[in-house]
C-alpha cells in the first residue's frame, strides 16, 4: 500500500499558523511524487478555490484557509493504490467504494495537525452536493461548510477540464455550461454565480 514514514510531519513543526505553508509544501511533496496529474490538479484547485473565495468576498484569512484546503483536498489520495487512482473515472463498484474514502481518509490525517483544524471540515466533505447525493454524509444545501462547497466547485471543473479520458474532458465552454446547469442541484447556485464571474474576468 504505502510506506507510513513518509506521512510523519517533521519535528519541527509547532502546529502554528507560521508551519502551515511548510506542511503544505510536505503534503504537496508527496503527491508531486504520487501523481504529476494529482499535484498539477490540486495546484489549480487552489487557484480556483481562492478566487471563488476572494470573489465572494469572504475574510482574507478564510480566503487563505480554502486555498490551503484546495491545495489538500485530496490528500487522501496518497492512500490509495496507484492503479485506484490511474483508473479513474473508469472504476469497478469496489474500487468506487475505496475511492469514495478518500476524503475521510484526508481529513484524519490533519486532525493531530494543530494549524489544519479549521480546513479539515473542508477537505472531509468537498465530495457532498447540494441535494444530498455526495458524500462521505449525504449533507445537504448549507448544511455542508461553505469552504467545502466552494473547493468542490472548483474541484469539479478542473476535473472536467484536465482529464486523461474523454469521460471527462471539456472544453471549457462546455464545462461551464455543465457545471451551471448543476447549480442548485450538485453545487450551490451562490459559488456556481462567483464562479462564473471568475472565468468571465
Amino acid at each position: 500500500m504505502y510506506n507510513s514514514s513518509l506521512f510523519q510531519l517533521p519535528a519541527a513543526f509547532d502546529g502554528t499558523k507560521n508551519s502551515l505553508d511548510e506542511i503544505a509544501l510536505h503534503f504537496i511533496y508527496l503527491m508531486h511524487l504520487k501523481s504529476i496529474r494529482l499535484y498539477e490538479h490540486s495546484v489549480r484547485v487552489s487557484n480556483h478555490a481562492g478566487a471563488i473565495a476572494m470573489r465572494m468576498k469572504l475574510p482574507s484569512s478564510e480566503v487563505t484557509l480554502i486555498r490551503y484546503a484546495g491545495l489538500l483536498h485530496d490528500i487522501g489520495l496518497l492512500m490509495m493504490p496507484n492503479s485506484v487512482l490511474g483508473k479513474s473515472p473508469y472504476l469497478t463498484t469496489r474500487e468506487m467504494q475505496l475511492f469514495k474514502k478518500h476524503p475521510d481518509l484526508g481529513a484524519n490525517m490533519m486532525e493531530t495537525i494543530p494549524a489544519c483544524q479549521d480546513m479539515i471540515p473542508y477537505i472531509r466533505f468537498h465530495h457532498e452536493r447540494w441535494d444530498g447525493s455526495g458524500y462521505p454524509k449525504h449533507l445537504k444545501n448549507v448544511n455542508i461548510p461553505l469552504g467545502a462547497r466552494i473547493v468542490a466547485v472548483a474541484d469539479y471543473y478542473d476535473s472536467n477540464i484536465h482529464s486523461a479520458s474523454d469521460f471527462w474532458g471539456k472544453t471549457k465552454s462546455e464545462a461551464i455550461r455543465r457545471i451551471f446547469s448543476c447549480s442548485g442541484i450538485l453545487f450551490d447556485p451562490e459559488v456556481i454565480h462567483a464562479f462564473v464571474e471568475v472565468l468571465d474576468h
